[in-house]
């Protein structure tokens, strides 16, 4: 599973956009199936109208096995919201190719907080 709260407790944020890519691409390699846990449409599904980072985070999903959702008020139309999202971006899905860096602890190490 990729879960964002999770990734951010193991390694600092700043570095939370280049990790969920290569976790698939290492899954999908092993043949293991991939959960994308990140809060999916978390606003949309409480409320009825979506966040706009709400929509972009769920493309990054279409490219996981399972989309995992919270339940809430509007669990059906959140559903209905994603079936035509993922259908779209299949055919986006090898526009680029993937080229998995070697993976060692210096590049996936911390990197220094910001200036305040």
């Amino acid at each position: 599973m990729i879960a964002r709260g999770d990734l951010a407790v193991e390694r600092v944020y700043i570095r939370l956009a280049e990790l969920p890519q290569p976790i698939m691409w290492m899954a999908e390699a092993a043949d293991a199936p991939v959960v994308w846990g990140t809060e999916v449409f978390d606003k949309l599904i409480k409320t009825g109208v979506p966040s706009r980072s709400e929509v972009t985070d769920v493309t990054e999903g279409a490219r996981s096995d399972c989309v995992m959702i919270n339940k809430g008020d509007y669990a059906v139309a959140t559903v209905k919201m994603l079936d035509p999202i993922f259908k779209r971006m299949q055919g986006r899905l090898d526009q680029k190719t993937p080229q998995l860096s070697v993976l060692n602890r210096a590049n996936l190490g911390s990197t220094p907080p910001l200036d305040k």
